[in-house]
């Protein structure tokens, strides 16, 4: 059997540049999905007179969350870089702190508008690098993810008022 010869990625952005990015890209993977699993446990456990309002909210936001992990992930592997695949992996890269125990209805959206604002901060820092590199690809995908963490974000911050 002849085994392939893996090939040079030939895509107009240099090695040092698509491993920068990929870097950037791995700890934006991390936050979102650090992200998710926050959104997911407040669905589950959420409690008090907003429960139906906020169950169903925590729903959508985590079920879009996981979406986007493949999105992310799928660049990571197409810039030629393995995607972080374990949770001691994807710890190192987050910058957002593990949430223990169960908050308040309330504290939970506090928290939860802090850690989009954490992913959108974690995007925003890679835009420079992928402007620089011509990477159109990727700055595509954190326009996305800026839109809809800041949407989201200010949705949740309005509940607070």
């Amino acid at each position: 059997m002849v085994q392939a010869k893996a090939l040079s990625i030939q895509i107009g952005i240099s090695d040092e540049d698509r491993e920068k990015i990929a870097h950037g890209l791995s700890g934006l993977l991390a936050d979102t999905y650090s992200l998710y699993l926050q959104t997911h446990s407040f669905h589950w456990n959420v409690e008090g007179p907003m429960f139906n309002t906020l169950h169903q909210m925590f729903m959508t936001q985590y079920n879009e969350l996981w979406l986007s992990l493949d999105t992310i992930a799928e660049r990571i592997r197409a810039l030629g870089f393995p995607a972080p695949g374990s949770y001691s992996e994807l710890a190192k890269f987050s910058s957002i702190k593990e949430q223990v125990g169960v908050p308040e209805a309330m504290e939970m959206v506090a928290i939860l508008v802090k850690s989009h604002e954490a992913v959108v901060r974690t995007a925003r820092a890679l835009f420079a690098l992928v402007e620089q590199a011509g990477d159109e690809v990727t700055a595509d995908l954190l326009t996305q993810r800026l839109q809809i963490h800041e949407k989201t974000s200010w949705m949740l911050r309005v509940l607070l008022k």
